[in-house]
């Protein structure tokens, strides 16, 4: 998952790893010169070709170190922004299942957070893994050049140091795994808390929630600590270690010297070679902290790669048997409807294809998961307004899922025109549909932006016609940018949300008019405008919606009772309220009282 992130880049990191070792060679010469001064003072001979080496290497070294290191930036940001557009990507073409079952607060953690620990490690990790090995080994091949007695006691040095980091390593990673975990729940937590902020006040729930956001925060910080433990236990034990080893440079080399085995100018580069022995241990420790933080990162998005993929333009699969209807709506055409049989199920003919079908549908949210709809069979004609109603857990969103190419079924099948939906694209599809959601969600950008997501395209003309469709002519005028302002929670009520997600909707003119209870936040008065235009729509197309409210109830022109993900009966208001207990009593909870609407005595009575 790392590689993959690096992978593209691979002719950028070899030319910064090669600049990386040419910068190592100029450092590990600078001893050997320094050491050549050295003698070129003690043989009296010129010192300008010395001086001037130092000078080249200096210049030198600072134009390599100035091209990597901005080479290596700009690339780590590279790596950084398409790692996020992946996410991104990815998380937008997801299932609706694969995206709702996670916390959106974790998810937007993987695109921030985590991303930018793929920067180093996807990046300057490697190549600076390869740099401090190579400045390490040939600090080390330099030393023995000088003086074996005097390498030996560093490389004693140098393994133990080794054998201390391993140990501590795996244990450091872990921490800092298990911080960046709880950093992603705490984004979840938070977010949810944000989102119901009014409810948590007014539930006096301020400190409780607060708690539940703090114990992830502790929970971080105590894992952040081990790590911050390790890491100071192992950078003690390498400066330690390497001070040791000078120290003992010092102490042998001193009496080699005296001895006449070592010549001074040899013992001061190895010095010098010894205090430099550190910025590779460093460089080292630094890189594989990063690299380890950097694979544990890419696990967690590795996660978002594992989420379902829905294509757009490949056709829907879809398991499934087809199966005959056994339920027809009755109440597009009057007559047909009246015609009826006595109690609901009975089959009435539909002249032509119907313009949505599902027939013996059944489907879940994931694999084993308790079906949510089992064997349906619904008919949606072209034109009309059709309700569907049931106690909660009865399977009224999972129908809209379903005509949204949200779910697959995994019995029976979906069809548009006359057609499965597994012989169609999601975009055909959705193409012919138009959704307005419960919550009516915000979209990122102006109100004009709003409005015209589904339709980018529309006129000022169409714009303007559909927002006096839903009373919302005029209203933005007193905003100084008026459509053009940036749309927040804060600016509209929540009335005013759901116009302009209605709005959205009508203008896109779908065949199809998805409502989830549309009306739930109008006043009475703007409502009964919003059903006129609704009513208006289902005269020329289909509308379908879930409800909630007792003028949608009425208003249908046929209306649909789940129970259980099945479909218990159908047809008219009066004709369910003398036929289907479960109707009446969903009627009662709504408080329809038998004076709006005539209704009938229920049979056998």
């Amino acid at each position: 998952m790392l590689w993959s992130f690096a992978r593209p880049h691979s002719r950028t990191l070899t030319l910064g790893l090669l600049l990386g070792l040419a910068g190592s060679a100029l450092g590990l010469a600078t001893p050997m010169i320094t050491k050549w001064v050295l003698d070129a003072l003690g043989s009296g001979t010129s010192l300008a070709g010395p001086v001037a080496a130092l000078l080249v290497l200096l210049v030198a070294g600072s134009v390599i170190a100035c091209r990597q290191w901005i080479m290596l930036g700009a690339l780590g940001e590279r790596v950084v922004l398409e790692a996020r557009e992946s996410v991104v990507r990815r998380f937008l073409r997801a299932t609706v299942p694969a995206v709702t079952h996670r916390s959106p607060g974790e998810l937007v953690t993987r695109v921030t957070s985590d991303t930018v620990l793929l920067r180093e490690a996807a990046t300057s990790s490697v190549i600076g893994l390869i740099n401090a090995t190579v400045m390490l080994v040939g600090t080390l091949v330099l030393m023995s050049v000088l003086d074996m007695v005097l390498l030996g006691t560093t490389v004693a040095a140098v393994v133990v140091v080794a054998l201390l980091f391993a140990k501590l390593m795996p244990g450091l990673a872990q921490a800092q795994e298990r911080a960046q975990e709880h950093v992603g729940r705490l984004g979840g937590v938070l977010e949810g808390a944000l989102r119901a902020i009014r409810t948590v006040k007014v539930s006096r729930a301020e400190d409780r929630v607060a708690d539940r956001i703090l114990a992830e925060a502790r929970a971080s910080a105590e894992h952040g600590v081990r790590a911050v433990r390790a890491q100071a236990t192992a950078w003690t034990i390498a400066w330690s270690g390497i001070q040791l080893a000078i120290i003992l440079i010092l102490g042998i080399g001193a009496w080699r010297v005296a001895s006449g085995h070592l010549e001074v100018s040899s013992l001061i580069a190895f010095l010098l070679y010894a205090f430099g022995l550190m910025d590779p241990i460093t460089e080292l420790s630094q890189n594989l902290t990063a690299l380890q933080s950097g694979i544990a990162a890419a696990d967690r998005i590795s996660e978002v790669e594992s989420m379902r993929i829905e294509s757009r333009t490949e056709a829907v699969g879809a398991a499934g048997r087809p199966a005959p209807v056994s339920v027809a709506i009755p109440a597009l055409e009057r007559e047909v409807a009246a015609a009826g049989a006595s109690a609901p199920g009975r089959e009435v003919a539909v002249d032509g294809p119907a313009l949505l079908e599902l027939r013996g549908v059944t489907a879940a949210y994931g694999p084993g998961a308790e079906a949510a709809v089992r064997g349906v069979d619904l008919i949606v004609p072209r034109t009309g307004h059709l309700a569907i109603v049931g106690p909660s857990g009865a399977g009224k969103t999972t129908l809209l899922s379903l005509i949204l190419a949200f779910l697959e079924p995994q019995e029976g099948e979906v069809l548009l025109d006359g057609r499965p939906y597994r012989a169609l694209s999601r975009d055909e599809i959705r193409a012919r549909l138009a959704y307005v959601e419960q919550d009516t969600p915000i979209v990122p950008g102006t109100i004009r932006d709003n409005l015209l997501f589904s339709h980018p395209d529309a006129s000022e003309e169409e714009l303007a016609g559909v927002l006096r469709e839903v009373r919302l002519d005029g209203t933005f005028d007193r905003l100084d940018q008026g459509l053009d302002t940036p749309l927040s929670s804060t600016l509209v009520s929540g009335g005013e949300r759901q116009r302009i997600a209605l709005a959205r909707a009508l203008l896109r003119t779908p065949d199809v008019l998805l409502l989830d209870e549309a009306t739930a936040q109008l006043d009475g008065l703007t409502e009964a405008a919003v059903q006129e235009c609704v009513r208006g729509r289902a005269a020329t197309g289909a509308v379908v919606t879930i409800a909630h409210r007792l003028s949608t109830v009425m208003d249908a022109d046929s209306i649909v009772v789940l129970e259980g993900g099945r479909v218990r009966a159908q047809g008219g208001h009066a004709e369910l309220l003398a036929t289907d207990d479960l109707y009446r009593s969903l009627v009662a909870a709504l408080r329809i009282s038998d004076a709006v609407v005539p209704v009938a005595a229920p049979v056998g009575q």
